[in-house]
């Protein structure tokens, strides 16, 4: 191989077959580095080697794929002419990406804007997954094409850019970040960084360029176990002896959420009135919810030990807090059920609708449906609670009972 500069072939990242860990000196400094990862694969990047005020160095260049060696190559180049006048390059790299940011912040790009904006609302969000969800949209989507642009100079083609290539294939994901990215640009014009129309509206601006979300979106349900499986699942989850069985079992029986059952507090229930009160912070909604227990979602909390110093009904491995998201769903992977905890939801509505004569409002305000009036919602929450208990008590009756091949049925209540 030649010596001096430009030691390594043009095809050398193709052909040279890179089994164990080195470097391989093109000259000049620059190093192609060859370095095992923790899974014990090998990676390549390009590294430039200098000394400066008689300390050794050396400073990354990024990663070496498949015509980045002539890059890789100007680089070191640059590098080496500000080792020559005394200037360290890798502190001069940091002090060039820091006056980058400094002037990107001057500037109030959308980065910055969605940041300030996501640092601003932070608290209104139920939970810290929502934060992320923005966060991962945002970074994933936006970011790569208006992040960097100042918040004032975006308009209705840079957000139909972001969303046009994801509005078909990920219709909910794009409407979530149109939605996302509208109420970013609505507070930079509150905060007097841009002016003019909202370009990631929808209503007489977006709308005619997208087709709307019913003529690209297939709703998917969550998978639901037919309400005449219930009673033999039933007696499955009451022989599992795990917190999360007990969890879900109580989930069923109250048809409520997941977040909203692993999330019950020992001061929600109240034993006398049979009544378990949601404050309106956990609900989907924002509005306060009274669930009235069965005989047999009420016998579930009463065999359940209080954990000290743990406010929560079904308590999860950490101390003070309830069981995770996912235990439910692992429960469910465990008993080979392909279903997920909300379905349940779904198998209740389905057997409410098919197997008993209460209007449809009464099944609805169980599952904490409701009309969009919160007057009426509040009046019929508050007039229709007996028969939402006699629905319920009818509904942990159903899931106590096994059906028979021959139509016979077997109580498992208390089993």
């Amino acid at each position: 191989m030649a010596r001096g500069k430009h030691r390594l072939p043009s095809t050398f990242l193709k052909a040279a077959d890179f089994q164990k860990p080195g470097r391989f000196a093109d000259g000049g400094g620059l190093y192609l580095q060859v370095a095992t990862t923790k899974d014990g694969s090998l990676t390549r990047s390009w590294l430039f080697r200098f000394t400066l005020h008689g300390k050794a160095r050396q400073m990354g260049l990024g990663p070496a794929v498949a015509g980045s060696l002539a890059k890789a190559r100007e680089d070191a180049q640059e590098a080496s002419g500000q080792v020559r006048a005394g200037i360290d390059p890798i502190e001069h790299r940091k002090a060039e990406r820091a006056k980058a940011q400094a002037e990107a912040e001057a500037a109030k790009t959308f980065k910055v804007c969605a940041r300030e904006y996501l640092k601003a609302h932070g608290n209104s969000w139920r939970n810290d997954k929502h934060r992320r969800q923005w966060e991962t949209t945002l970074e994933t989507y936006a970011y790569p094409i208006i992040g960097n642009m100042d918040v004032a100079e975006i308009g209705r083609a840079e957000v139909t850019k972001v969303l046009k290539p994801i509005w078909q294939t990920k219709n909910v994901t794009a409407s979530r970040l149109r939605g996302r990215i509208a109420k970013i640009l609505g507070w930079a014009r509150y905060m007097d960084y841009r002016t003019g129309d909202n370009p990631a509206d929808w209503k007489d601006n977006l709308e005619h360029d997208l087709p709307k979300k019913s003529q690209v979106h297939i709703p998917e349900h969550f998978a639901a176990l037919p309400y005449q499986d219930i009673g033999q699942f039933m007696a499955d989850l009451r022989g599992v002896d795990a917190v999360s069985a007990r969890c879900l079992e109580f989930l069923i029986l109250t048809t409520s959420r997941t977040g909203e059952a692993i999330g019950a507090t020992w001061d929600e229930i109240d034993h006398k009135r049979k009544l378990w009160s949601l404050p309106p912070e956990r609900m989907k909604t924002k509005v306060a919810h009274n669930v009235p227990l069965s005989d047999d979602a009420l016998a579930i909390i009463d065999a359940m030990p209080e954990v000290d110093g743990n406010p929560y009904i079904f308590p999860g491995h950490k101390e003070g807090k309830p069981l995770s998201n996912m235990a439910l769903l692992q429960l469910l992977k465990r008993m080979n059920l392909d279903v997920t905890a909300h379905g349940f939801r779904s198998t209740f509505r389905d057997w409410s609708a098919e197997r008993t004569a209460f209007p449809r409002m009464v099944p609805e305000l169980c599952l904490a449906h409701g009309p969009q009036d919160k007057t009426e919602a509040a009046y019929l929450r508050a007039s229709l609670m007996d028969q939402r208990r006699q629905l319920l008590e009818q509904w942990a009756t159903y899931c106590g009972t096994v059906a028979g091949e021959q139509g016979n049925v077997t109580p498992i209540r208390g089993a």
